[in-house]
């Protein structure tokens, strides 16, 4: 478990942790699980919902980069307007809070356990959540086919393939900290992780507008009742 950075005030450099230490980034070992039974399994942050995809509707991954996040926002937008705003939509996949308002919505990746997946990170008065853009597709542990001969694997072997929406839901008030960091290597790889008050993290990447999201994050965090 990576170590838990105080929220720094707006403003604070991000390549800074407490007392001047390395901020963290995001090992491999800390990225969210999410299979189509990830749901409440050791994080019960992580939502998982069936969905139906076609190859050219499911999620691709790669590495974030501000091309890719940039024409994530582009359909964020299309999708919105479509939909009827950032309320209707933000409503339609996470429900209602009594007296919740919807604050920011940015473009983004989420680090899982199957690599970085797109979506849209959501800030309100009372949670952050994030939903997947489109259907993941997740493949089974291969199986051999009864009565096949051995002697012919790819013909014996085949994965099952199904497709989910991936979501995470934190209450504000579950939320200890959120956290700057940047790769080391490359100063342009800018991160932010969220640590519950129960020790789970989320990280968050491939911002369009990383300093004007980690503002609003704080602010949510000062906000909350």
């Amino acid at each position: 478990m990576a170590t838990s950075w105080a929220a720094p005030p707006p403003g604070y450099p991000y390549a800074q942790g407490q007392g001047g230490a390395q901020p963290p980034h995001p090992p491999q070992s800390t990225a969210v699980a999410v299979t189509p039974v990830s749901n409440g399994v050791g994080n019960p942050y992580v939502i998982v919902t069936p969905a139906s995809a076609s190859p050219s509707t499911c999620q691709f991954r790669t590495a974030p980069n501000m091309a890719d996040a940039a024409v994530a926002r582009l359909a964020q937008g299309t999708k919105v307007y479509a939909e009827g705003g950032h309320d209707r939509v933000f409503t339609q996949a996470f429900g209602v809070v009594p007296g919740e308002q919807l604050r920011k919505a940015y473009a983004c990746y989420l680090s899982t356990s199957s690599g970085p997946v797109i979506g849209t990170l959501y800030i309100s008065t009372a949670r952050l959540a994030f939903c997947s853009d489109s259907p993941i597709s997740y493949h089974a542990p291969a199986v051999a086919v009864a009565g096949a001969a051995p002697a012919h694997p790819p013909e014996a072997i085949y994965k099952a393939t199904t497709f989910f929406i991936a979501s995470v839901v934190l209450p504000l008030n579950q939320v200890k900290s959120v956290n700057p960091s940047a790769s080391m290597t490359n100063r342009g790889e800018r991160y932010i992780q969220i640590m519950t008050t129960d020790n789970h993290e989320f990280w968050f990447m491939g911002f369009v507008s990383y300093d004007k999201a980690l503002k609003n994050l704080y602010e949510a965090l000062q906000r909350r009742a």
